[in-house]
């Protein structure tokens, strides 16, 4: 089983974080953010992985400091539990509807963390929830699975669903990127790391 336990204290968040990365799509959420653990929710059932999250932030200032950590650490737990990452299929795409809304997700799981966000028209929250934290989230979490990710949402007029067609695609995409193909011998690059 690829999977990896992490935490992280400093004197904005208190994280404990488990991940599964060969799951049944099971999470166990309690980041203190509702609208974050319908998010990761989403994206677990969808990436077929298993997470469990508990966090204890500074929700008195605001929802950025758990949210950007959050993305921190399970980057950190991604990394950690590909270990190798030999036979991975390491590409993939996903591009996911959700309603009026459609997203496309890229990944390539390089050993090079890289943010490309496209997206527009995100009103500035969904119910107390702060839109532009979504962008945060994706940068602690490539800067620290180092991956390149690119996030773009192709349409859309509904914000929530907007924002849930980018969690489902990251789930669908890292799904496709990690599974084993028995025909990749050994790391697939031709540096023969990543």
């Amino acid at each position: 089983m690829r999977q990896a336990e992490k935490e992280r204290q400093t004197k904005e968040t208190n994280i404990s974080l488990a991940l599964n990365v060969d799951g049944e799509g099971k999470s166990e959420l309690k980041t203190g953010v509702g609208f974050l653990d319908h998010m990761l929710t989403l994206f677990t059932k969808h990436g077929g992985l298993d997470l469990q999250v508990a966090c204890d932030g500074d929700l008195e200032v605001d929802q950025h400091h758990t949210v950007e950590d959050i993305g921190i650490v399970l980057g950190q737990a991604f990394n950690e539990a590909l270990g190798t990452k030999e036979s991975i299929k390491r590409y993939a795409t996903a591009t996911t509807p959700m309603d009026e809304s459609l997203s496309s997700i890229s990944i390539d799981i390089s050993g090079r963390s890289f943010l490309v966000y496209r997206v527009d028209g995100l009103k500035d929250k969904v119910g107390n929830f702060d839109t532009e934290l979504v962008e945060e989230f994706l940068i602690g979490f490539t800067s620290h699975a180092k991956v390149t990710l690119h996030v773009e949402v192709l349409y859309g007029t509904n914000t929530h669903h907007m924002i849930e067609s980018i969690f489902k695609g990251l789930g669908r995409a890292i799904r496709e990127a990690v599974s084993i193909d028995p025909t990749i011998k050994g790391v697939p690059s031709t540096k023969g790391s990543l």
